[in-house]
């Protein structure tokens, strides 16, 4: 047998209805599909630093599975769970052409829409679906009445009909700018599935679903939209869920309790909802997962199932005190092939970082000593810039995470970075008004000197002795009874530097958005910033 296998547009299902029956799976034989899969991309096409993931070393993964499928007689799809968009300046810059190059090399099958793939102008959207020469699916996203995306895609893999359908967390209008969703709509991803399972299961006889909606363990699911877990729930039929939007590797400990603290390399046990089985591969291209399956008489077994680490490395501590960071498992070489592909992609977008991308009229002040023991006009900057995409009544940002100034003049990005360089994402959460005077509270008590001082953006404070003595947004002081949304990044959010820790609250959203790339937008949409516009004045006061 072979893994290569026919893919059937939807246009043709008319014409194929009318034609003599194929072949349909022979009694009392056993089919063997491996699905390889990976998610929440962001724009890692190349390695970091430290030589972890990359796709040159991805297809290396990849190459290897589908030869050893191909030995023993099996078949094999490669999907992925979306989100291609945002993370990286290298492949932003460059409205991620080398990220769908990149997958077209690889041999993606399909792919989920993710909710970052509108993060740009519908003109963007609309050459990456170009560039893809794979399915984009989603069934549950409609423009003007009609779906904007093929809702599926039929794979014919020998005898074995595959259906693959794509469905979008309808959380995707409030994570994005408005005027990149005008006029489209995100219906329940569920109620699309329970429309579309009738039609799938004549059609074809494994149903997977290539989703971008969260994992969310027993189906708790908070103030977001429900995820995996909640549709296998609710609509019977789906065999396999390839997974995205939570980035989390879906590894479970027991039922409906997922291992938060999976070491790579080590067993992972997928979830299993309604007969349905649920992975998740982390994020960027960390894993590769395979999923490996017998199809035998209508029974769709898992035989066995890895998450393979690309590269990804540990720190160890050496004989002579050293310390040093080495692979978690067998260094994966990186095709040369796809270097070739990639280099030149990377090398433009390094170019690129030198490029101004706005001015400042003044320093904006970022040193160390300064920054992290009293308020700062680059402090209140980069809040403010937090808030306002958030739409956030307030922001915070942890001063540790400020490292370095801005100087008056031309701004690169390569300077912005040098600002933000941890990578951190934008996070805001819905809490009452009395929730909200807990963690002032707690943010007051940070020593300054410190890496957790804070600067703030859209709130009014007086502190005296460690405590709020006042709070205010806009001009009115904080109700207890009201609901404020607070903009944070991730680091603070789940508890970086002390803070309480919010993931897991039920207002709790990780729009996915870099501090860094929200700057240098900021930038870019303003031109010449003045320093004076930021100056924090007696909006926080410490006594």
């Amino acid at each position: 047998m072979t893994t290569r296998h026919t893919c059937i547009s939807l246009a043709l299902l008319a014409l194929l209805s009318s034609l003599p029956a194929q072949a349909a799976p022979q009694r009392d034989h056993s089919y063997y599909l491996t699905i390889i899969h990976t998610n929440d991309h962001h724009g890692r096409f190349w390695k970091n630093g430290d030589g972890e993931y990359g796709m040159a070393a991805r297809k290396s993964v990849i190459d290897q599975i589908r030869a050893d499928v191909r030995i023993h007689g099996g078949y094999s799809l490669l999907l992925d769970g979306g989100d291609v968009n945002t993370g990286v300046p290298e492949s932003d810059l460059q409205d991620a052409e080398p990220d769908f190059m990149g997958m077209n090399l690889l041999g993606y099958d399909a792919m989920a829409v993710g909710n970052h793939e509108f993060d740009k102008p519908p003109a963007v959207l609309a050459r990456q679906r170009q560039w893809a020469k794979f399915p984009m699916l989603s069934a549950n996203i409609y423009r003007h009445g009609k779906r904007m995306f093929a809702p599926y895609q039929l794979f014919r893999l020998g005898d074995l009909r595959v259906a693959v359908l794509g469905l979008t967390t309808d959380d995707t209008k409030k994570m994005t700018n408005p005027e990149n969703t005008r006029d489209i709509e995100f219906r329940p991803p569920a109620a699309e599935a329970a429309r579309l399972m009738p039609q799938l299961r004549r059609r074809a006889d494994i149903i997977i679903g290539a989703t971008h909606m969260g994992h969310y363990p027993d189906g708790k699911h908070g103030v977001s939209a429900p995820g995996d877990v909640e549709m296998a729930r609710q609509v019977a039929g789906f065999n396999l869920i390839v997974g995205g939007h939570s980035q989390n590797p879906v590894c479970m400990k027991a039922e409906n309790v997922r291992d938060d603290a999976y070491v790579p390399g080590s067993d992972c046990a997928p979830d299993r909802q309604n007969a349905a089985w649920i992975v998740q591969a982390h994020e960027w291209g960390k894993y590769v997962g395979r999923a490996d399956f017998e199809y035998r008489n209508g029974a769709f077994r898992l035989l066995k199932y890895q998450l393979i680490p690309v590269n990804l490395k540990k720190t160890v501590r050496m004989a002579d005190g050293s310390e040093q960071k080495v692979p978690y498992s067998r260094e994966i070489p990186e095709d040369r092939t796809a270097l070739a592909l990639l280099q030149p992609y990377q090398d433009k977008g390094s170019a690129e970082l030198s490029t101004a991308v706005g001015s400042s009229d003044g320093k904006l002040e970022g040193e160390r000593s300064v920054v992290r023991k009293q308020a700062t006009n680059l402090g209140v900057l980069i809040a403010t810039t937090m808030q306002q995409r958030a739409h956030a009544d307030l922001a915070l940002m942890n001063a540790g995470g400020i490292r370095d100034s801005l100087p008056a003049g031309s701004i690169s990005y390569r300077d912005i970075l040098k600002v933000l360089p941890f990578g951190n994402t934008l996070v805001y959460v819905d809490m009452s008004g009395s929730e909200l005077l807990a963690y002032l509270q707690a943010a007051a008590r940070m020593t300054p000197g410190s890496g957790a001082f804070a600067q703030f953006a859209g709130v009014r404070l007086r502190i005296a002795d460690g405590k709020v003595t006042e709070a205010q947004i806009a001009g009115q002081a904080i109700d207890p009874a009201r609901r404020y949304r607070l903009a944070l990044n991730s680091f603070t959010a789940v508890g970086g530097d002390g803070y309480p820790r919010l993931l897991g609250h039920s207002g709790y959203v990780n729009t996915g958005y870099v501090d860094a790339d929200l700057l240098r937008g900021y930038f870019a949409s303003h031109g010449t910033l003045h320093s004076a516009d930021f100056a924090p004045g007696d909006a926080v006061v410490r006594q």
